[in-house]
C-alpha cells in the first residue's frame, strides 16, 4: 500500500531512481512510493544509476549499498565529484554504525535499513527534500552505545572483504565474487590488517568481530 508523502496535498515530487538489485525489492519500494513521484526509475547496478542520473537527474536517490559493480556509496561518490547535488538515501542491510557514518561522511542525506523501511523511507525521503539528514534511529542509538569504540576508516569494499575472509573464503574467491583481481584483495587485505593493528588472518576476524565490523 502506498504511503502519502508530504507533497500529496498539492504536487508530487518529479523523478525517484531507486538502486537495487533484488527486483522483487525495487518493486515493493516502487509501490511505496508511487503517490509521492510523478517518475519512478529502477536501476539493478551502480553503474545503471550513474547512467540514469546522466540522462535525467532525479530529485532524490534511493539505493542500496551491495550491488554488482560498483557500490552504491562508490556511485555516489562518482555522482558528487561529478557536480551532482541530488539527495542519496540509502537503503540497506548494512547496520554497522560504521557503514552508516561512512555513507554520512560521503555525502548522503538518508541511512535507512530494510528491516525498519516501509513508511520510515517515505519519512526520510520527505525529510532530505527538506534539507534534513535521516538515520534510522535503532543505528543511532548502536553509535551511542558503541561510541568507546575505535573509529576504523575502511571502505565499503574493504568491509565486503572483511565479511568473505570471516566466511573462510580465500583471496581468489573473493576476487571472483567481487570482480576484481586477487592482487587488489591482497591490498586491501593488507590494508585492513594495517589498520586493524593485526598480523593474522584469524587475528584480524577475532579483532573485527570484537570491534563490531562483521555482520552476522
Amino acid at each position: 500500500m502506498a504511503v502519502s508523502c508530504a507533497q500529496s496535498q498539492g504536487m508530487p515530487y518529479r523523478k525517484v531512481v531507486v538502486a537495487d538489485d533484488h527486483m522483487l525489492v525495487a518493486q515493493g519500494i516502487e509501490r511505496l512510493l508511487m503517490d509521492c513521484f510523478d517518475s519512478i526509475v529502477l536501476v539493478s547496478s551502480g553503474e545503471a544509476l550513474v547512467a540514469s542520473v546522466r540522462r535525467d537527474p532525479p530529485d532524490v536517490v534511493v539505493a542500496d549499498i551491495s550491488m554488482p559493480g560498483i557500490s552504491g556509496i562508490d556511485a555516489m561518490r562518482q555522482m558528487r565529484e561529478e557536480g551532482y547535488g541530488m539527495p542519496f538515501v540509502f537503503l540497506t542491510m548494512h547496520d554497522e554504525s560504521s557503514v552508516a557514518a561512512e555513507a554520512i561522511r560521503a555525502g548522503a542525506s538518508g541511512y535507512i535499513l530494510k528491516s525498519s523501511a516501509g513508511d520510515e523511507l517515505v519519512r526520510a525521503i520527505n525529510g532530505v527534500m527538506d534539507g534534513q539528514t535521516y538515520v534510522t534511529p535503532t543505528l543511532a542509538a548502536n553509535a551511542i552505545v558503541n561510541a568507546g569504540r575505535r573509529q576504523y576508516t575502511l571502505t565499503d569494499k574493504q568491509l565486503r572483504i572483511l565479511e568473505f575472509v570471516a566466511r573462510g573464503l580465500r583471496s581468489k574467491q573473493i576476487a571472483y565474487e567481487l570482480g576484481v583481481s586477487v592482487r587488489t584483495v591482497e591490498s586491501h587485505k593488507y590494508a585492513i590488517m594495517q589498520e586493524l593493528g593485526v598480523h593474522g588472518t584469524l587475528e584480524l576476524v577475532r579483532k573485527a568481530e570484537l570491534e563490531g565490523l562483521i555482520r552476522h
